[in-house]
């Protein structure tokens, strides 16, 4: 059974709104009591169209269930967006897979050069190291007591070296970034070919199914 429609009295409103009220009933009023506006309604035009509609309020379950769908919806857009860029990036740079394995042997040689530098320094700190305690124990043998100025040195000998494995650490560590990165290049960018392959032979079928009917 349809529910009945009330035509409240109203001015001559540009606008008029569509709402039910606690009996059910459809009411258009030139307003939407307070009471109903949690409800929903509609805005009509003078000539009834339907111009814009207010939802009614979610209940806190509606809107946490809402609030997930719109974050995983905003995410999937970021991701697209990410990949977009990325596939762009790739066929902008690269031409062949060889390319991106030049650029990885690049990054990945000046990485290494610059471990190997870290290690040889780390090995002359270490031989710095090595002979002030050779000249300390010579002072201790001789019954002399070693000078605060070469014990400050080898602390702080040690220090440059702590500094300096940590630095290789660090290094070592960007090594298998790089690595990694260019991997995941290598990768994307061979299901793009692989994609371009695909839709070049779906072209040819095509052109091929549309060359036989004209025969």
């Amino acid at each position: 059974m349809l529910s009945a429609l009330v035509l409240a009295p109203s001015a001559q409103a540009s606008k008029l709104y569509r709402y039910k009220n606690d009996q059910g009933n459809t009411v258009v009023d030139d307003h939407v009591p307070p009471e109903h506006v949690k409800k929903g309604y509609e805005i009509l035009s003078r000539k009834g169209v339907v111009i814009g509609v207010v939802p009614r309020e979610l209940t806190p379950e509606e809107q946490k269930r809402a609030d997930a769908e719109e974050w995983q919806a905003a995410r999937a857009k970021k991701e697209e967006q990410r990949l977009r860029e990325w596939d762009q990036s790739l066929m902008l740079r690269y031409s062949t897979i060889e390319d991106i394995e030049a650029a990885r042997e690049r990054a990945l040689m000046d990485l290494r050069i610059r471990v190997s530098i870290l290690k040889g320094n780390k090995r002359s700190l270490k031989q710095q190291i090595e002979n002030y305690q050779t000249q300390a124990a010579e002072m201790e043998r001789l019954g002399h007591q070693v000078d605060d100025q070469r014990l400050r040195a080898i602390e702080d000998l040690q220090s440059e070296i702590a500094v300096t494995e940590r630095a290789i650490v660090d290094r070592e560590k960007e090594i298998d970034a790089v690595n990694a990165s260019y991997t995941a290049d290598v990768d994307r960018f061979t299901m793009l070919l692989d994609l371009v392959e695909f839709r070049r032979q779906q072209s040819v079928k095509k052109e091929d199914k549309y060359g036989d009917l004209g025969s």
